[in-house]
């Protein structure tokens, strides 16, 4: 029992709406791990364009998702091409509709604006219509509840909801969370993954660090 091959675009026979990323999508400024998949009626083919905005390769920044990610349908995620300078009186962008316009432009009041990578890490669930802001790192095990906004960095194994988003809850006590950062479960080798299914996703972290 080795899992799923995590190359494969829609690896639930008659469920096309579901599909690993990796084999998805393919451009420089987007890493994203084995097994993180994405759920659209309307299928995973169009992530890149629909779920990833204002991306653009001359800024630089990056989205990089973990391994064993759940995606929900219509989740968002908002790159540093949104921002808009703001050390002026006006956010209004005159230098990119030329004509004159882009004279005097200083191209640091936008530059400053960039907040760097977008970071996602491993085993986190992204619920529906989620959006996420640039610049947010995400901790391995969290959970973002349907229609958050998040602005803000995410603990690991948090659970967050609202707009802005807060923590909610703890999945787990601090000594446990420690643990299983600790375990890394998720940079197992995939045969050793399928080997220990019941430790991972069970409760009980001594029979998941023994495992280990």
């Amino acid at each position: 029992m080795d899992g799923p091959n995590p190359d494969i675009k829609h690896p639930i026979p008659m469920h096309t709406r579901v599909g690993f990323l990796k084999g998805l999508v393919n451009a420089p400024n987007i890493e994203i791990g084995d097994f993180t998949y994405y759920d659209d009626p309307d299928g995973p083919d169009k992530f890149a364009e629909k779920c990833i905005l204002h991306h653009y390769p001359f800024i630089g920044d990056k989205l990089i998702i973990g391994r064993f990610c759940a995606i929900a349908e219509g989740a968002r995620f908002i790159m540093n091409g949104a921002n808009h300078a703001m050390s002026g009186f006006s956010t209004y962008p005159f230098n990119i509709f030329g004509h004159g316009w882009e004279k005097g432009f200083d191209p640091a009041t936008w530059s400053k604006e960039v907040r760097g990578d977008t970071i996602v890490g491993n085993d986190v669930w992204i619920g529906m219509e989620a959006v996420i802001l640039p610049g947010v790192e995400i901790g391995h095990g969290a959970i973002v509840a349907a229609k958050s906004v998040v602005t803000h960095d995410v603990p690991p194994y948090a659970i967050v909801a609202g707009n802005a988003a807060k923590v909610v809850k703890m999945r787990f006590d601090d000594r446990t969370i420690r643990r299983l950062l600790a375990v890394a479960w998720w940079d197992w080798p995939v045969d050793k993954v399928s080997r220990n299914l019941d430790a991972i996703r069970g409760a009980n972290i001594s029979l998941l660090e023994a495992a280990a």
